[in-house]
């Protein structure tokens, strides 16, 4: 793909996320929607495989369905109330419909099945753009229309999500699909705390981009695919594998780490909400994902020299400069203190 090409599609990614995040019109955030989703098409598609084909189509499907259930939600509350603005989504179809809708859009289960498998198609840049950047416009319409919607249902999706993310991680060897369930999982949290404290959404989507950022970057500076090269990666680059280990440990919630502050804000609250039972629940669920990211750790740190692997050594090659990831890297690790300025 020439750069032109990129620099326009790469343009339009960032145009259709401004216009949705930044419009108070329906039609205009569903505008904004629809460019995010036709500029990305060509980045997903341009290996020409068939399994990057096959995640394309899958994605393009995905939200082609979730934006036209958003334009008929949008449409049901503006015969009710005959108005199109945002922060007026009044009528209880509606707002059961984009619930629906948003939740296919983030991957929030039961609508999580088509992540993994889209990931899993496409290229480690891809897969980044797709569980950060992607994640930007669907939640801005939640935190828009948050007093609409129904707290129960989003209680109950960031339940499902969180023990579903944790569950379908357990039994996986591709990287990949390790980082869509750990997406499906997080995008959990956010939708617990959703209706209680917006401000904490905002904060664990920020974390979330962080260390998801800095993971990705890892995976690609390493070439790491599967547990099997991750088992390798102290052979390509001993930093790399220091900055892995740390960062699987922030993403599992473990204090001192930047992970355990947006758990910790969110069990808190729920504590405070007098609901106890879902506060356990998320604990234990928690549980599920910090036992995949530890068999990770494992895989990557603790099998390095002096033991022996039975696999073959890599080649150690001279890596480029990280740029990106010697920004994002502090903040995955060092957050914590800073968590009373953060929140306020």
């Amino acid at each position: 793909m020439s750069p032109l090409t990129t620099t326009i599609l790469l343009s339009g990614l960032g145009t259709g996320t401004i216009l949705t995040m930044s419009s108070h019109h329906w039609l205009m955030a569903w505008m904004g929607l629809e460019i995010n989703t036709l500029a990305i098409v060509p980045i997903m598609s341009k290996q020409h495989h068939p399994r990057a084909t096959e995640a394309t189509t899958k994605y393009f499907l995905t939200q082609a369905a979730a934006s036209a259930l958003i334009l008929f939600s949008s449409t049901v509350n503006a015969w009710h109330t005959g108005t199109w603005d945002i922060t007026q989504m009044t009528t209880l179809t509606a707002t059961t419909l984009l619930t629906l809708a948003l939740a296919m859009k983030l991957g929030l289960a039961p609508m999580h099945f088509w992540l993994p498998e889209v990931l899993q198609g496409v290229t480690m840049n891809t897969a980044l753009i797709i569980t950060t950047w992607q994640k930007l416009a669907p939640m801005s319409l939640i935190y828009l229309t948050i007093h609409n919607l129904s707290p129960t249902v989003l209680l109950l999706m960031g339940i499902l999500s969180s023990l579903f993310g944790g569950w379908g991680g357990l039994n996986q060897t591709q990287t990949r699909k390790l980082m869509a369930y750990s997406s499906i999982a997080h995008l959990g949290w956010m939708a617990t705390i959703a209706t209680m404290l917006p401000n904490i959404l905002t904060f664990t989507l920020m974390i979330y981009i962080l260390m998801t950022t800095t993971m990705f970057l890892t995976l690609i500076l390493a070439n790491a695919k599967t547990l099997q090269d991750m088992s390798m990666s102290w052979t390509t680059s001993p930093p790399i594998t220091i900055i892995t280990l740390l960062t699987l440990l922030s993403l599992g919630g473990l204090p001192p780490l930047t992970g355990f502050t947006p758990k910790w804000l969110i069990l808190e609250e729920l504590t405070k909400q007098s609901l106890i039972s879902t506060a356990t629940i998320m604990a234990i669920s928690a549980l599920l994902s910090l036992f995949f990211y530890l068999r990770l750790t494992y895989t990557t740190s603790l099998t390095m020299a002096p033991n022996t692997t039975p696999t073959k050594y890599k080649w150690r090659f001279k890596m480029s400069s990280p740029n990106l990831l010697m920004t994002t890297t502090p903040m995955t690790f060092l957050l914590l203190p800073l968590t009373p300025l953060l929140t306020q």
